[in-house]
């Protein structure tokens, strides 16, 4: 029974060796700094946002799911864009005289294309 106590013993032993001399040689590489409180590494360009800039869009995950404060940036970024673009939309619309169909007609902009129509005839 000693003999598998001192076994065990240098093995133990020879272990703490190892990574002693491994964490010298190697050491723990490049420590990056944290990102200062506040920030996030979620990123969209200023203005001209296009869907490879979305798909490209990556959340830090935390335990539950994504990080609240990133996902509600980027919604009120685009949310932004969106009403940016819709503004200039409707300026060229009234500097040339183009009534916006989708106010007129009865089904909106969330009409389906003709080939996706329902045919109850």
């Amino acid at each position: 029974m000693t003999l598998v106590l001192l076994y065990l013993v240098v093995l133990v032993l020879v272990g703490i060796v190892l990574f002693a001399v491994g964490s010298v040689l190697f050491g723990r590489g490049e420590v990056l700094p944290p990102l200062p409180q506040g920030t996030t590494a979620t990123v969209l360009p200023a203005s001209g946002v296009t869907g490879a800039d979305v798909d490209a869009v990556k959340f830090t995950q935390t335990l539950r799911g994504y990080k609240t404060g990133e996902v509600d940036w980027v919604l009120d970024r685009l949310g932004r864009e969106i009403d940016s673009l819709r503004g200039e939309l409707d300026a060229v619309r009234a500097a040339h005289g183009v009534e916006d169909a989708s106010l007129g007609d009865a089904q909106g902009a969330h009409a389906l294309p003709p080939e996706y129509a329902r045919d109850d005839t």
